[in-house]
């Protein structure tokens, strides 16, 4: 992670979650349970008010490695939130400059219920999957 202060603005500012705690963290010599020796890092953690919590993490030392920003790669990860009406929450993020990979594709279920999905990216270029 890049910017850190940035990260949490976008979490908590643009989606609405809460920064609960952040704390330093700083490993011996001989590593922790990271399995990175002597590592220095910054962690902050946000999420609704009684539920899961994200953590960021910014790495002092040793730096963050860059990003690899294929999606279909192996490994490849992105946070997903459930929301209420998917087409309004585009309409909000994009008003306040959230880019978002498409547009929402909208289908009904044989029950007809509607399900919605919609990709962005966070500011450091992270996937978020948003679902109705």
């Amino acid at each position: 992670m890049n910017d850190l202060e940035k990260m949490v603005s976008f979490y908590c500012g643009d989606l609405g979650l809460i920064e609960h705690h952040r704390s330093e963290s700083n490993a011996p010599p001989e590593g922790n349970h990271t399995g990175i020796s002597g590592s220095r890092r910054t962690l902050v953690f946000i999420g609704f008010e009684n539920g899961h919590r994200i953590e960021l993490v910014k790495y002092h030392e040793p730096t963050s490695a860059s990003r690899d920003e294929d999606m279909i790669r192996e490994g490849t990860n992105h946070i997903c939130f459930n929301v209420d009406d998917i087409e309004k929450l585009q309409a909000d993020l994009t008003a306040k400059g959230i880019e978002f990979v498409t547009d929402p594709i909208i289908s009904f279920r044989a029950d007809g219920t509607r399900h919605g999905i919609v990709y962005a990216r966070n500011p450091e270029g992270n996937w978020i999957e948003f679902i109705e």
